[in-house]
Formats: C-alpha cells, structure tokens, sequence
C-alpha cells in the first residue's frame, strides 16, 4: 500500500485539477454532435474509431456487476457523471453512456462549432482538451481497479484517432 500512495495522491490532484478546469466550466453535448463532423474516410474514421472500441461500451461493465448506479465507476465508465452529462436515472442516459469524445477532450458545447474548431486557439480556449497520458491515467489507474496495468504508448494503438492533414488547395494552372 505504501508503494502505491504517490500514484494515489498523483491521481487525486489529477481528478482535483481536472475538476476545477475546463470540464466543470462547459456543457456536456453527446457523441452525436461529434459525429456530424468526426466520421468518414476523409475525417480520419475518428467516431467509427470510438464506436469499435471499449470506451463506446464501458458503461456496460459497471452493469454486468451490478453497479450500474455506483458514482465510482460511472465517474470514468460514462461521459460527464455528476457534471451535467451522463445520469442513469435519467430517460435520455444512453446520451452520454460510455466514454464519449468528450469524457478525454473536454466538453463541447462551447467549441462544437465548426468556426471554432476551425482555429485551433479558439476551440482551446472554449474548453478543448487534447488529451496526454496524464489525462488517461485519470481513470486509468489502480485505485479502483489493483490488477489494472496501463501502458500509454500500447493504448494510444489501440485507439489513435488523428484528423486527416488538410492538403493545402492546389494553385490552377494559367491557360495558355
């Protein structure tokens, strides 16, 4: 136990920073909005990506144990827990179930619209997040889960997500 107390009090001031950020200045808005601009060949198949991973899923784990409703595993097995997005009492819940776009990149209410995301200073300063290792450990962690192992560089395999680079507009060719 005493081992892991460093990690332990590193987690808790990663959870207290994260808390106090811009995660609990913006609104939840749902993977569907992510969606519309997130997916197809040209856009780097970023939701179709999510949707075949475990994070599209992790709120089921908590139910096949029967803590569907336990705030300690909903605070990393859904988007937004007890901060204004994912609630199991709700009748909209499969809104925010799983871990969505927004549970790693922050919410997206404010910086959802294409003239922000467009300009990457914009949608920073509107609550983006680009995501590191120190967020994953967040949840990705021992203390809920002892046997847990987490390797960032194999993870970030598993799930790497990156928008295509813009090519920039070639110049037309003067008729002669």
């Amino acid at each position: 136990m005493i081992k892991r107390l460093p990690m332990l009090l590193l987690v808790f001031l990663l959870i207290t920073l994260f808390t106090d950020s811009a995660w609990a200045q913006h609104e939840y808005v749902g993977v569907k909005s992510c969606k519309m601009c997130h997916k197809g060949e040209k856009k780097g198949m970023v939701y179709e990506i999510w949707e075949a991973s475990k994070h599209a899923k992790a709120t089921e784990a908590p139910a096949t144990k029967g803590e569907e409703k336990n705030p300690t595993c909903l605070k990393c097995h859904s988007t937004g827990f007890g901060e204004g997005g994912y609630d199991p009492e709700a009748e909209d819940s499969l809104k925010f179930a799983g871990v969505q776009c927004e549970a790693c990149h922050g919410p997206g209410k404010d910086y959802k619209k294409m003239s922000i995301m467009k300009d990457r200073e914009a949608a920073l300063a509107n609550g983006l997040i680009i995501p590191t290792a120190e967020t994953c450990v967040l949840c990705h962690n021992p203390s809920h889960h002892e046997d847990m192992e987490f390797d960032y560089e194999t993870a970030w395999d598993q799930i790497k997500h990156e928008l295509p680079k813009e090519e920039p507009e070639e110049e037309a060719m003067p008729e002669e």
